[in-house]
C-alpha cells in the first residue's frame, strides 16, 4: 500500500502526541525476534521506531500466548488438547455442519486475544484500526464493501450463514488513513489444534466464491497491504 506524504506526517504527529503523553513506556527488544520489520516494513514509517515496532509485536503475540494458556488451562487443565481431542465433533451449527473442539477452542481463544489486542492497538497504533469487520468482495471486479454489524447479525440470526458466503473477516486490519477498506496490514490470530501444528491461512473450498485462494491472498487483493499471522507457538509469520 502506498501512503501519501500528508498520511504519514499525520500518522506520525499522532504518534509523537501519544509519545509525550506517556501512553506507553520503553521496552526492552531483541530484534532477533521480530519479523513485523522484515514481513511489514511500512509499520516502521508508521511507527517511527525499532522499539514502538518490537513492543507493538511483542504484545501482539503475547495476546495470542495468554489466551491460549487461559482457554487450554480452563478445558485440560496444565496441558494442550491432543490431536484426537482437538478433532472431535463437539456441535453442529445452523447450517448443519459439524464443529469441532479445535473450531470451538479457537473461538474462545480469538474472543480472549481480540480483548487483549484492542488495548494494545488503542496505546500504540497511531491511526485507525478494525477488529473483526467483515467485508464483501468481488474479486472479479476488484471490488470490496464493509457489511454492517446489522446486516451480519441479521444473516446469522437466521441461523445458517451460506449468505456470507462472499465474504471476509479479518481479525485485525490495520488501517493508514481513514478508509475502512484499505488495510496497511492485516493479521489474524491461528491457533493451531494440536499446537504442534504449523499455522496456516485457511483454503477456500470450490464452492466458495474466492475457490482456489486462502485467506491471506484473499485479505492483501481485497485490502491491500500485507497479510500476517499471529500464533503462540511461532510469532508472526508470512
Amino acid at each position: 500500500m502506498r501512503l501519501d506524504t500528508e498520511t504519514v506526517g499525520r500518522m506520525r504527529y499522532a504518534a509523537s502526541v501519544g509519545k509525550g503523553a506517556g501512553s506507553f513506556g520503553p521496552v526492552v527488544t531483541s530484534a532477533a525476534t521480530h519479523r513485523l520489520s522484515d514481513l511489514a516494513p511500512v509499520l516502521l514509517t508508521l511507527l517511527e521506531s525499532d522499539n514502538t515496532l518490537g513492543e507493538f509485536e511483542e504484545r501482539l503475540v503475547e495476546c495470542a500466548r495468554q489466551s491460549e494458556r487461559q482457554v487450554n488451562a480452563s478445558f485440560f487443565g496444565n496441558r494442550a488438547p491432543t490431536r484426537e481431542e482437538c478433532g472431535e465433533e463437539v456441535e453442529v451449527d445452523g447450517c448443519g455442519a459439524p464443529t469441532t473442539r479445535a473450531m470451538l477452542l479457537g473461538q474462545k481463544k480469538h474472543a480472549l486475544a481480540l480483548q487483549c489486542a484492542r488495548e494494545v492497538l488503542e496505546q500504540l497504533w497511531p491511526a485507525s484500526f478494525s477488529l473483526e469487520q467483515r467485508y464483501r468482495y468481488y474479486p472479479n471486479a476488484q471490488f470490496v464493501e464493509t457489511v454492517s454489524r446489522e446486516e451480519e447479525a441479521r444473516l446469522i440470526a437466521q441461523g445458517c450463514t451460506r449468505e456470507l458466503w462472499r465474504t471476509i473477516k479479518p481479525d485485525i486490519v490495520l488501517h493508514g488513513d481513514h478508509d475502512p477498506r484499505r488495510s496497511a496490514l492485516t493479521l489474524d490470530f491461528k491457533y493451531p489444534c494440536p499446537d504442534t501444528n504449523e499455522p496456516r491461512w485457511t483454503r477456500y473450498g470450490e464452492n466458495s466464491a474466492y475457490a482456489g485462494s486462502n485467506q491471506g491472498r484473499v485479505y492483501r487483493d481485497a485490502l491491500g497491504g500485507e497479510a500476517l499471522m499471529i500464533s503462540p507457538r511461532t510469532g508472526v509469520t508470512r
